[in-house]
C-alpha cells in the first residue's frame, strides 16, 4: 500500500497535475450557415465571373479600334513631319477603309466607292459629316488637283478619330 503522506507530497509538489483539460468547442466555419447567405455568395461570384467574361470580350472585340487609333497617331505624326496633305488624305482614306474591313463583312465594304462609301460611313457614324462635311475629302482629296488646307486635314483627322472611336457595327 502506498503511504498517504507520499501521495499528499506529490500533489503539493505539482498542483497542476490534478487538473483536467477543458474541452474546446469545434472551430467556426467560414462558410455562412443560412441558405440565403449561400445564395447571395454564389450569385456574387457568378456576377463577377460574368462581368470578367464581358470585359474580356469587350477588350478583344475592340482591339481593331486600338490598333487603328495607334495607326492614326502615326499618320498624324507623319503629317507633322511635313508629309503633303494629299498623302495624308490618302493615308487616312486607306486607314478608314482597312478599319471598316476589319469589322464589317468584306462583301459589304469592298464594292463601296465615292458617295456610297461616304453614305456608309455616315450610317455607321450616326451623323452626316462624311457626305456633307469635311469627310468628303476621304473620297476626293487623293484625286483633286488642289491640295486640302492644313485646317481641312486637321478636321479630317479629328473626324477620322471620332469615327474610329464611336462607329457602330
Amino acid at each position: 500500500m502506498a503511504d498517504p503522506s507520499t501521495a499528499l507530497q506529490s500533489t503539493q509538489a505539482d498542483p497542476v497535475a490534478g487538473l483536467i483539460d477543458i474541452p474546446l468547442p469545434p472551430p467556426v466555419s467560414l462558410w455562412p450557415q443560412t441558405w440565403m447567405s449561400q445564395i447571395a455568395i454564389v450569385t456574387l461570384i457568378g456576377a463577377a465571373v460574368a462581368a470578367l467574361l464581358w470585359f474580356v470580350h469587350y477588350w478583344r472585340s475592340n482591339c481593331y479600334r486600338r490598333e487603328a487609333l495607334s495607326e492614326l497617331d502615326r499618320i498624324e505624326h507623319a503629317f507633322a513631319a511635313q508629309a503633303t496633305p494629299k498623302e495624308l488624305a490618302a493615308q487616312l482614306s486607306a486607314l478608314v477603309r482597312r478599319t471598316a474591313l476589319a469589322v464589317f463583312p468584306r462583301e459589304r465594304i469592298a464594292p463601296l466607292a465615292g458617295p456610297a462609301w461616304l453614305a456608309f460611313l455616315d450610317d455607321s457614324y450616326g451623323e452626316h459629316e462624311f457626305s456633307n462635311g469635311v469627310g468628303r475629302l476621304l473620297a476626293s482629296a487623293p484625286y483633286d488637283r488642289i491640295a486640302p488646307t492644313d485646317r481641312q486635314i486637321s478636321s479630317l483627322v479629328d473626324l477620322t478619330r471620332r469615327w474610329i472611336k464611336v462607329h457602330h457595327v
